[in-house]
């Protein structure tokens, strides 16, 4: 009986016995002109931190690199998902970052008893440029519809060299549920780590599946964990971005929600936002204006139509280039009419789009899963 408890024994201390490491990322959210958000988890409760250094000659071991912990009103953050925001950071600039989590073992009272460190490497640091909005070109990359098919995701991503892009779009639907953290890093964002999000920003449009299951309120977690909402700007070069969360594409009462959700109201809200948005600095001086979000403006589903009713007034007066969906699982590209007076292109669930801008012209290419030009849009001014 001994060795058989001893037996059962062993896979809990092994357990207990684990080094803490970086489980997952890090990957970059929410990068600016000035600041930027750094994402990782790990294996056992740490306290986390960020070391910086500037782009130059010296070894990252040259001296002491200044540090930002993960941090809450002067407290230092206790956990497994660590989110650490760099600020005051130079426009257009490129910076080497480390991150670090030291596993707390214990506490007693005000005593902390702390345990090793987990790092990355000092010798091939990572490295992000922050945002410049007088660069003067761009390139990105737009993959949705994804599902947890993460080898698709790696075929699409080498395919278009998102790690060459100045940044790549998740246009929503990246899983089909959110039941748990697996759902995530397995599904998609490991492979999004690999071949690019440690070094490339990441901006993502939620999608109606990322709103069902028990795991999805955790999903600013992981994804704009210190911004204020999940809808936003980004302006890099000659393009201000919209990236807008579309919601559920049901009405609340339908009975697969069971009275949790409430997105009439959340769209609502996101329209007066949307209103202010549109006439900041940001978005008016630049050359091009595209809208990411995963579900089209259409009347025939209630979450597409509130999108066509709450959504496209306001950007038909805004000067709206493109919009740029996903949702349908087919591709349609739509030019403007006079309902909706800005093209949209709607990308398939077996394509990505690869575009380039300049203050002229953007040219974009939809490719399918070998590599192939499916389709292209050409702008100019």
């Amino acid at each position: 009986m001994k060795r058989i408890l001893l037996f059962l024994m062993l896979p809990l201390f092994a357990v207990a016995q684990e080094k803490i490491s970086i489980s997952h990322g890090p990957y970059l959210q929410n990068l600016g002109a000035d600041e930027v958000t750094i994402v990782w988890t790990t294996n056992r409760s740490a306290v986390s931190w960020v070391e910086t250094a500037p782009i130059d000659s010296t070894h990252f071991y040259l001296t002491e690199r200044p540090k930002t912990f993960a941090v809450k009103n002067g407290i230092k953050l206790e956990g497994y998902v660590h989110a650490v925001k760099l600020r005051g950071l130079q426009p257009g600039a490129t910076y080497r970052y480390r991150v670090f989590s030291q596993e707390v073992l214990g506490r007693d009272r005000h005593e902390i008893t702390y345990g090793k460190v987990a790092s990355t490497t000092a010798y091939r640091p990572f490295t992000f440029t922050t945002l410049n909005p007088n660069k003067a070109a761009l390139s990105f990359v737009m993959v949705n519809d994804i599902h947890g098919r993460s080898e698709a995701l790696d075929t699409m991503l080498n395919l278009t060299k998102a790690g060459e892009a100045d940044l790549v779009f998740f246009n929503g639907d990246m899983v089909s549920s959110m039941t748990d953290e697996d759902d995530l890093f397995r599904g998609f964002m490991d492979v999004g780590v690999k071949a690019f999000a440690s070094n490339v920003p990441m901006y993502y449009a939620r999608g109606n599946h990322e709103t069902r299951g028990v795991f999805a309120p955790r999903f600013q977690d992981y994804f704009s964990p210190l911004s204020p909402e999940l809808y936003y700007l980004v302006r890099q070069g000659p393009v201000c971005f919209v990236v807008l969360d579309c919601g559920e594409d049901k009405p609340d009462t339908d009975i697969e929600y069971s009275g949790i959700t409430d997105y009439d109201a959340y769209r609502s809200l996101q329209a007066v936002w949307l209103k202010g948005a549109v006439t900041s600095k940001e978005f008016t001086e630049a050359p091009f204006k595209v809208v990411v979000c995963h579900m089209p403006p259409e009347r025939d589903w209630h979450g597409e139509a509130e999108i066509l009713n709450k959504f496209v007034p306001i950007l038909n007066e805004a000067g709206i280039d493109l919009m740029l969906c996903g949702h349908l699982h087919r591709h349609y590209k739509r030019p403007a009419n006079s309902r909706i007076r800005f093209p949209v292109l709607i990308n398939s669930n077996k394509a990505a789009v690869r575009a380039s801008v300049t203050a002229k012209e953007l040219r974009l290419e939809v490719l399918d899963m070998q590599g192939k030009p499916v389709d292209k849009i050409e702008l100019f001014k």
